[in-house]
């Protein structure tokens, strides 16, 4: 399985907190692909620079401890953007549903807004 983790789903793994334990252990299997989208780290340094979330410094370093391979944002996923529905308004959040679509990833996710979406959602 291909794993695109949401930014909530991404903080809960790294403080070892929050995730239910089919979450977990999906993450923590070594057979499945873990990806953090870069539109998770942008929406870590904006709201983390505006002081609304706390996060690790060192991302980067914690992501790769982890074993998480890196989603850059592709012109095929920004396209795919203009034709989601609007059941979900936050842009961080289309992009991931965009690009899980465009990719076939399974998103972990507390996020229900997910499967209005043709997406695979594993709740998190």
């Amino acid at each position: 399985m291909r794993l695109l983790l949401d930014t909530h789903a991404l903080l809960w793994w790294l403080a070892d907190e929050g995730l239910t334990a089919d979450a977990r252990a999906a993450i923590a299997a070594g057979h499945n692909q873990v990806l953090v989208s870069a539109a998770s780290a942008w929406e870590i340094a904006i709201k983390r620079a505006l002081g609304r979330l706390s996060a690790p410094e060192d991302l980067l370093d914690q992501l790769a401890a982890s074993g998480f391979d890196h989603l850059p944002i592709a012109l095929r996923h920004a396209l795919a953007v203009s034709d989601l529905p609007a059941h979900h308004r936050d842009p961080f959040d289309r992009m991931l549903i965009a690009q899980a679509m465009v990719e076939g990833l399974t998103v972990v996710t507390r996020d229900r807004r997910f499967s209005a979406y043709p997406v695979a959602v594993l709740p998190a």
